[in-house]
């Protein structure tokens, strides 16, 4: 069983959720993304989101932009971020970590040797934003090779019809892109919760993790009464450019505490 599906499984037993928290690799530095993430992991992560900077994140808002250029301009690269994981791994073998990023660095790196590379360092899953469903053969071959969950992204516009294609092919969990838009803008209700992943249920056993507009222990909470997951990125970059590691992580620990005091992670009977 990979660590993703422990993850999911443990949490299932537990009848709770699991906190996903973003982190852009070398924003503003390499010292201080390692220092998060080894702090999210001891404060609560279930499993990480490692954000690899790319010069044209078209999927991102304003504040993981800014967090990619400041990563660029402190010298991030794919191979860089990868170095990042395995010197995490070096005091962490069980917190799952999910490398996000954009195609075009893995396909400079070499995308059978990137697979490889990244299998060894001990990344676990794969979200490739601008990675087309019709194109996936080009990633899943060498991912499923090297034991990688590849994380598709649905949205609210992915039809019935469309659902399951999209998910072919995909392990680990969905990443439930619960806005229409670019990450941070806005917030998903409780209804649109309610109306959206029960569809998504009904055509994979997949966890679904719901992202892009979480931010505080209640909107987290919230999320976990409905899906698997709520992964939490552009509240915690925010904080940490106005405060300090440390307070980030008490912001980690409040989700955490937030999501495990929501009960079951699965929608209630409407």
């Amino acid at each position: 069983m990979s660590r993703i599906a422990g993850v999911f499984a443990n949490l299932r037993a537990q009848g709770r959720a699991a906190l996903i928290p973003f982190v852009e690799a070398y924003d503003p530095n390499r010292e201080t993304s390692l220092a998060l993430l080894r702090g999210m992991a001891e404060n609560g992560a279930d499993i990480i989101e490692i954000g690899v900077p790319f010069t044209d994140p078209m999927a991102d808002g304003p504040t993981i932009q800014a967090a990619g250029r400041r990563a660029l301009e402190a010298g991030a690269s794919l191979a860089g971020v990868l170095g990042l994981v395995r010197e995490f791994r070096a005091g962490n073998a069980h917190t799952p970590l999910v490398l996000m990023g954009y195609l075009n660095p893995i396909l400079s790196y070499g995308v059978a040797r990137f697979c490889a590379d990244a299998a060894t360092a001990g990344v676990d899953g794969l979200i490739v934003v601008d990675l087309p469903t019709e194109e996936a053969d080009l990633l899943l071959p060498d991912a499923a090779k090297n034991e990688l969950d590849v994380i598709r992204l649905i949205a609210p516009t992915t039809s019935d019809a469309r659902l399951p294609l999209v998910l072919a092919g995909s392990s680990g969990f969905v990443y439930y892109v619960s806005i229409t838009g670019i990450t941070g803008t806005r917030t998903a209700s409780a209804a649109d919760l309610a109306r959206d992943i029960p569809r998504i249920r009904a055509v994979t056993n997949l966890p679904i993790a719901v992202g892009f507009g979480v931010r505080t222990p209640e909107q987290a909470a919230v999320v976990a009464q409905y899906a698997d997951a709520a992964i939490v990125a552009s509240a915690l970059i925010e904080k940490l450019c106005k405060s300090d590691v440390e307070t980030v992580l008490k912001d980690v620990a409040a989700l955490s505490a937030g999501i495990r005091g929501a009960g079951k992670a699965h929608a209630p009977t409407l």
